[in-house]
């Protein structure tokens, strides 16, 4: 009867248990750095293009400042332009998409 029994081990040791602890960290700490490398290399585009941008910050911060005074003074024009601006870039995106 005793023979359909598995056998029981016993215990691991103080040092055994913290072996495993420090492999186990070990692994955890190698699959982060490759997570981590995997997300720098998936969200480059999106840096890339908010770098691309932070380059041309004070042009685009007179323009708006000019876009401001000339609104303040006829909001119809700048309507009409935001307006050309929006089909414009659609169309753009468009473009794109059917060129890929």
């Amino acid at each position: 009867m005793s023979a359909d029994l598995p056998a029981r081990r016993p215990p691991p040791s103080h040092t055994e248990r913290k072996a495993q602890l420090n492999a186990r960290i070990e692994q955890q700490r190698i699959e982060i750095l490759v997570e981590a490398s995997r997300y720098r290399e998936a969200s480059r585009p999106i840096d890339d293009g908010w770098r691309a941008l932070m380059r041309f910050k004070a042009p685009l911060y007179a323009l708006g400042g000019v876009l401001l005074m000339k609104s303040a003074r006829h909001p119809s024009s700048l309507l009409r332009v935001s307006k050309r601006l929006a089909a414009g870039a659609l169309l753009l995106r468009r473009a794109r998409r059917l060129l890929r």
